[in-house]
């Protein structure tokens, strides 16, 4: 019996834009290209797009041999997971589109990996030259095709995954290839991706500027600028030293939610206050965020802070991804008592002396009794050790606030809890930690806002 591997695509200009796939089909023994297809579809989402390739490569496989077996390749998480039965399909632009690929062949004959976007480029190349080819008013013709020599050439080019040992080898390179793809500039698919950003060591010590869980960062004073300089730089984290290959981590993709009306305000926003709604530019960006998230694809499951505005932008995102949100309330946002609403120079005239103990100690409590940085971390650290027995190996949206990412981040790194003051975090932004088996994490990104732009 052959073996075929099809491998198909699709991409939108602007998700729903211009829109095109590709698919093609390879002998799986001699790894032959056998078949290329793309089509133009007009205006399209991503995920149409990609059903579109995969039915077909489908039907092209089909032609080529009905009784054969065949291995699909795509880098849509999401047409992965549905067409494996393991995602539920809500969207009622996909429920045909996966009805139809489904009767293709029999469902025996068909199996279905997930692959990262870089081992996906011969289809990219096919879906991106229909696109191209629409926006001129033709047909994409294969004999004017070079996507299977540019594929070859980018192939050959790439370099193995580098790094530490046990930081980017095998099985977990692999499995955090997708997350980590650097952000694509160009036409297809009008993305913001996930970027891996190198860690950067030793530099200047930066300012102390208060955390906001409200919006933006509040300026100090210059005495608490100067004091700040004299706190030592955290230690390296572990992790360079030989290592096996552990496999998948648990990623934890940290994704803070949109703007409310108190964000630009710079108001103290915590889970003791008034529990604001998104705004209109919240909305936004949370849309944003979520057409970013699924051009990925690779969330699997989507965990929220039970506040509003967390739960408002969790759901933005679930729509697209036909996920559920389950909301789990050690994701909340620190309760910062009397403060809540004020701004930090209000706190200052009201109540000087409890913000200097705040920012000299992580156990000082704000004024009126909320939590300490202390209590927070606490609270997210066994939040932490839940999600990850709960979602071992997978890749999961934390929809959370300030105080909780940074802590997410504190921990992660190894930093000391005064680093929270260090780290700027905007509204709809998006981070990402990677838990391995041997109990340490590994920070892949940080305050990433390039799909808001």
């Amino acid at each position: 019996m052959r073996e075929f591997i099809v491998e198909a695509d699709g991409g939108s200009r602007g998700n729903p834009g211009p829109a095109g796939y590709g698919s093609v089909v390879i002998d799986a023994v001699t790894g032959e290209t056998l078949v290329e297809a793309a089509e133009y579809i007009g205006v399209a989402t991503n995920n149409v797009a990609e059903y579109r390739g995969l039915v077909a490569g489908l039907k092209a496989a089909r032609e080529l041999d009905p009784a054969a077996t065949v291995r699909v390749r795509m880098d849509s998480k999401l047409v992965v997971e549905q067409m494996s039965g393991r995602w539920k399909i809500k969207h009622p632009d996909m429920k045909p589109l996966a009805a139809e690929a489904a009767r293709v062949l029999p469902s025996e004959q068909v199996t279905y990996e997930w692959i990262p976007r870089e081992q996906n480029k011969h289809a990219d190349r096919l879906a991106n030259e229909a696109m191209d080819a629409g926006k001129r008013g033709e047909r994409w013709s294969p004999s004017q095709s070079t996507a299977e020599l540019d594929a070859r050439v980018t192939r050959s080019a790439a370099p193995e995954p580098s790094g530490p040992p046990g930081d980017a080898a095998a099985g977990a390179a692999k499995a955090r290839a997708a997350l980590m793809a650097p952000v694509s500039h160009g036409p297809r698919k009008g993305r913001g991706e996930l970027r891996d950003q190198p860690p950067r060591s030793g530099g200047p010590t930066t300012p102390v500027v208060p955390p906001s869980p409200g919006g933006g960062e509040a300026a100090k004073s210059e005495n608490d600028v100067r004091a700040a300089r004299n706190v030592a730089a955290p230690a390296p984290t572990v992790g360079w030293g030989a290592a096996p290959d552990m496999g998948a981590p648990a990623t934890f993709v940290l994704l803070r939610h949109g703007e409310t009306p108190l964000t630009p305000q710079k108001r103290f926003s915590g889970s003791g206050g008034s529990d604001p709604s998104l705004s209109d530019a919240g909305r936004e960006q949370a849309e944003r965020a979520a057409s970013a998230l699924a051009a990925r694809g690779t969330i699997q499951a989507i965990v929220a802070s039970p506040l509003t505005r967390t739960r408002q932008t969790a759901e933005a995102v679930a729509a697209r991804l036909g996920l559920d949100v389950t909301v789990e309330d050690g994701l909340r946002e620190t309760d910062f008592g009397a403060w809540e609403g004020l701004t930090f120079a209000e706190v200052r005239e009201r109540h000087p002396d409890d913000l200097n103990a705040w920012l000299a100690s992580p156990k000082a409590e704000p004024t009126g009794g909320g939590e300490s940085f202390e209590t927070t971390a606490r609270r997210v650290a066994a939040t932490r050790d839940k999600l990850l027995a709960a979602y071992a190996g997978r890749t999961v949206l934390l929809v959370t606030h300030v105080t909780p990412i940074k802590t997410f981040v504190q921990l992660a790194i190894g930093a000391p809890p005064e680093s929270l003051f260090r780290m700027e975090l905007s509204a709809a932004s998006l981070s990402a930690v990677a838990y391995y088996a041997d109990g340490n994490a590994s920070l892949r990104l940080f305050n990433d806002t390039s799909h808001l732009r």
